[in-house]
């Protein structure tokens, strides 16, 4: 049987977008005698290879230009490291490819490194980031987390996870009055620069260093908890509600001294925070499910049990979730659990 790393290689040698990125290597980027591996993969069509040259890596995004536009990423990377934090810096591009050379912000993730001990310490450092992004970032010609956007994405919660994975009907007149609430919400917070994926599995450990920040390229102009929600309601990772409003608080003390959430009390945000993180877990649920069907990606549908639980645990806290809660207790997660026995 062949060694595992030798099938690797094997596999990575005859794939055509792979000897694509190293004629740029060698012929555009006049880069000899360099190694590379895969680094990562992403739920989009964009994947990573860490390369090593000269005493140094680093990172090459493939990008299939007929399925991403690379444009987006560049200008919100720039955009970041003018505000100040930990982003990758552009180092070469080539826009007809779709390849993209990266300063390598390392390979441990938040998710690989996060344990009880250092989760405060972690946490703090990737609140400071997120507050440095909210307050001194460009919003300028950002689009828009309007409601069309947030109504769109908590339509993939009925259409895939509901219909098409558990094969549930979505005809009920509470749900479209549910996701309206759930949206006035959002709409009526301060709008900040949204990174819109800033979890665990988006930020690397740096050793005394702030996080790198990744997979930035969909950000908008949005709600002022959206962010906050997506690192301390991760849908990869879940800690008890003490440590987090532990954290909630954190963010609101220092916000505040950046003139953000003067006029709002703890409490108050911390609603907004709730109701925030309902629509996002909606939305990811059927994110997870549609990545499954339509993409062949099962790995997410583990994730989907903790993702509607996040649903569940706030909807009993709201009169006005009521009605989601016991649809979700009575009829989804019977359906979920029957799914993945």
């Amino acid at each position: 049987m062949m060694p595992e790393c030798l099938y690797q290689r094997k596999i990575l040698s005859m794939d055509k977008r792979l000897n694509q990125i190293n004629q740029w290597l060698q012929n555009d980027l006049e880069i000899r005698d360099y190694t590379i591996e895969a680094a990562s993969a992403d739920a989009s069509f964009r994947r990573y290879f860490r390369v090593s040259f000269q005493d140094e890596t680093s990172i090459i995004m493939d990008a299939p230009p007929d399925k991403e536009d690379c444009t987006p990423f560049i200008d919100i990377a720039n955009r970041l490291l003018a505000s100040g934090v930990n982003a990758p810096e552009v180092k070469a591009f080539s826009p007809d490819q779709g390849f993209l050379m990266l300063s390598d912000l390392g390979h441990i993730m938040y998710l690989d490194k996060l344990t009880d001990d250092n989760a405060d310490d972690l946490y703090r450092a990737a609140i400071d980031s997120l507050i440095t992004i909210q307050s001194q970032a460009d919003i300028a010609n950002l689009p828009e987390y309007d409601e069309r956007l947030l109504h769109q994405e908590m339509q993939l919660f009925s259409d895939w996870l509901l219909e098409k994975y558990l094969g549930l009907s979505t005809d009920a007149e509470w749900l479209i009055e549910t996701t309206s609430f759930l949206a006035r919400s959002a709409l009526e917070q301060p709008q900040v620069f949204v990174h819109r994926d800033y979890h665990s599995r988006n930020l690397t450990w740096l050793p005394d260093q702030a996080p790198g920040i990744l997979d930035f390229q969909d950000a908008v102009l949005g709600p002022i908890s959206y962010d906050l929600v997506s690192l301390l309601r991760d849908c990869y990772i879940q800690w008890p509600q003490e440590r987090v409003v532990n954290w909630v608080t954190y963010y609101c003390d220092n916000v505040r001294k950046k003139g953000l959430l003067r006029d709002r009390s703890d409490s108050g945000f911390l609603r907004w925070f709730d109701l925030m993180g309902v629509q996002r877990h909606l939305k990811a649920s059927g994110i997870f499910a549609r990545l499954w069907h339509r993409d062949g990606k099962k790995g997410y549908l583990k994730d989907i049990p903790r993702t509607v639980n996040y649903i569940v645990k706030v909807s009993g806290r709201y009169p006005e979730l009521k009605e989601l809660e016991n649809f979700l207790l009575t009829k989804v997660i019977p359906a979920i659990k029957e799914k993945q026995t």
